[in-house]
């Protein structure tokens, strides 16, 4: 037996001892003796009876075994010009005054904080403070229009709102100021105050009577110690879009969080003690608060806070030279980023300038990795590509090529096999259980792992209706994907990017795949729009490859025999388009469902996610032609 399968079988067989295993490799104040039981909803709690304290496990606890020293978070702003490092006692120290300051205020254990912030050593100080005091802070996406952040301020209710100045993008700064007080003001749920960190780049005007300066309210407080709190006590909340409009607030609470943080640096990620881990994303995704802010520091890494994109800050060198600098050993991003790194530096040019030999590891997650992608950066680093799939309601992969237990064979396509603690299902229709290859509902076997979210904040009906209605027993993903002979998962894409082409379900995603392996596309979209006679039919959105020539018209002639050739006439796959740009999420999601509403016809909502409005215009500029 190999040892993933090993591994994979304690985890499934007997999870209360497997996960007692791994709750004895974090340091608790209580430990829990109740490993597995359920709550008053009958939803599954791990270690309910035990109490700890995050922020003691990701900084006093290094600080109190002889790590003091050490490098805990370093700070990377090439939009600023800024660089700065923080060992384990001078990020606690910082944070025990940032909770002191909230203490201050009034926060209390239980109490909820918003952060607007950038990308700032202060945002994961002021995450870690809220974690210190057993406050819930909910993170919002720094630049997030006004109405959404007040519809997360109603929902949350916050006693604070913790800001900056502004933020800054490539080229612009964003004053933040003005757009929090529009928010306050929307909302009916109005904080008690909002402390502001100014950047010298853009200052605030603090002229409201909450408004309060952060460095005076943080230089006269004391340090506050740690705050026992029960594992079920919620750490923070993070909201995803819902399909109603009003985003959910996903629950993560604090002690099935440490545990599945610190197995997965071990067995997901191989990193070592004090080595260097970089999630090249922001603290307002789940990704920046598992694995830029909780994971590596709780691990005893060195994590990276980068105030900056893969290209334009300044070059597609950006996190090679990162990688380089800091001697990383695993960098973490979305698809989307290596893919505009590929786009402008199709050729690695600006890669070679830098030395990656203590680079070991390239880690994907957030979208899709399509193959043709997975394969350019492997081919340009020599490194190993790990795809992994996970969502911001679990907190941490669902599947992954598990290389801290064995290094399995990369499949171009698929996230490899389920985590130890997840048992993945594909069904159809009728709950039953899909054949190997065979395309379905992407599921998970209750009970979840350690880490997962228990409910949606104050609408646990949403949760159960959203999740867990739709087949007894099972969490739905909202995913559709196949499990081959060998047990690989492969996701296809969201159930929505399912098509039905005159009665065949066709996925997108493999459509995307095909499209995408052409040597002139950088990146590509496939969504279905309504046809008279088949019901739906494809429509393929490319973008080229900077310094790529070729007539629109014999590019579109050589997708559609590609598609023909490989998925086959059924497919339907007639019409590509080239766009300067896809309309995309600022965490890199493609606008897919945006895109199908506009080539059919139909009005739609500007999403407050979307990184460039602009990008819409193109789309209907061009499909109007």
């Amino acid at each position: 037996m190999s040892n993933y399968q090993n591994e994979y079988n304690k985890a499934a067989n007997n999870p209360q001892q497997f996960w007692k295993e791994q709750a004895q490799q974090i340091d608790w104040f209580t430990f829990p003796t109740q490993i597995l039981s359920d709550d008053e909803n009958g939803i599954e709690r791990w270690f309910a009876d035990g109490e700890l304290n995050t922020c003691w496990l990701a900084l006093d606890y290094h600080v109190a075994n002889g790590r003091a020293d050490n490098t805990a978070l370093i700070y990377d702003s090439p939009v600023t010009g800024t660089k700065k490092r923080y060992t384990y006692v001078e990020l606690r120290d910082e944070v025990a005054k940032v909770a002191g300051m909230l203490s201050n205020l009034g926060v209390e254990k239980g109490d909820r904080v918003v952060l607007y912030m950038p990308m700032i050593p202060e945002a994961a100080m002021a995450m870690l403070a809220c974690a210190r005091l057993g406050a819930i802070h909910s993170v919002v996406f720094g630049g997030f229009a006004p109405n959404e952040l007040a519809v997360r301020i109603e929902d949350a209710e916050p006693k604070v709102v913790l800001t900056a100045s502004c933020g800054i993008e490539v080229n612009k700064v964003l004053a933040y100021k003005p757009l929090v007080d529009k928010a306050i003001m929307d909302s009916r749920w109005k904080p008690s105050n909002v402390v502001v960190f100014q950047r010298s780049q853009g200052l605030a005007n603090l002229g409201h009577e909450r408004d309060l300066d952060w460095k005076t309210v943080v230089t006269a407080a004391k340090p506050h110690e740690c705050v026992p709190v029960k594992a079920t006590d919620p750490l923070y909340i993070l909201y995803t879009s819902g399909t109603t409009g009003k985003p959910k607030g996903v629950v993560r609470d604090n002690g099935g969080h440490a545990v599945a943080m610190k197995y997965s640096m071990s067995s997901i990620y191989n990193i070592d003690q004090d080595r260097v881990f970089w999630a090249a994303s922001d603290v307002g995704w789940v990704v920046g608060h598992s694995y830029i802010v909780y994971a590596p520091l709780i691990h005893g890494c060195t994590t990276l806070l980068f105030e900056g994109k893969p290209v334009r800050t300044p070059d597609p060198g950006a996190f090679w030279r990162v990688c380089e600098e800091y001697q990383v050993q695993a960098i973490f991003s979305a698809p989307t980023a290596f893919r505009a790194i590929k786009k402008e530096d199709p050729q690695g040019i600006e890669l070679a300038k830098y030395d990656l030999s203590k680079l070991e590891t390239i880690f994907m997650a957030g979208e899709r990795l399509d193959p043709p992608t997975l394969e350019w950066v492997s081919e340009m680093t020599n490194k190993p590509v790990i795809d992994h799939w996970w969502q911001t309601e679990t907190g941490w992969a669902i599947a992954a090529n598990m290389i801290g237990i064995e290094m399995m064979t990369v499949k171009p396509g698929s996230a490899t096999v389920p985590v130890p603690g997840y048992q993945v299902e594909i069904l159809d229709e009728s709950g039953e259980q899909a054949k190997a290859n065979q395309q379905g509902y992407v599921t998970l076997k209750r009970p979840l792992p350690p880490g997962c979210l228990p409910t949606v904040w104050r609408n646990h009906d949403r949760f159960q209706s959203g999740y867990l209605s739709h087949f007894e027993g099972y969490y739905l993903s909202g995913d559709g994907g196949y499990v081959d002979e060998e047990g690989y998962l492969f996701i296809m894409g969201r159930i929505d990017d399912v098509i039905n082409v005159a009665g065949h379900r066709l996925s997108t995603g493999e459509m995307e795949e095909v499209v995408g392996g052409h040597p002139a596309i950088a990146e590509c979209a496939v969504v279905g729009i309504h046809d008279d006679l088949k019901g739906q039919i494809p429509l393929g959105l490319v973008v080229l490859k900077d310094g790529v020539s070729v007539e629109d018209a014999a590019l579109a002639s050589e997708l559609v025999g590609k598609v023909r050739a490989e998925i086959g006439a059924v497919a339907c796959f007639d019409q590509a388009l080239v766009v300067d740009r896809l309309p995309k999420t600022r965490s890199g999601k493609i606008l897919r469902r945006v895109i199908r509403q506009i080539a059919d016809g139909e009005q739609y909502v500007v999403p407050s996610t979307i990184d460039d409005p602009s990008s819409l215009t193109e789309i209907e500029r061009v499909l109007e032609r």
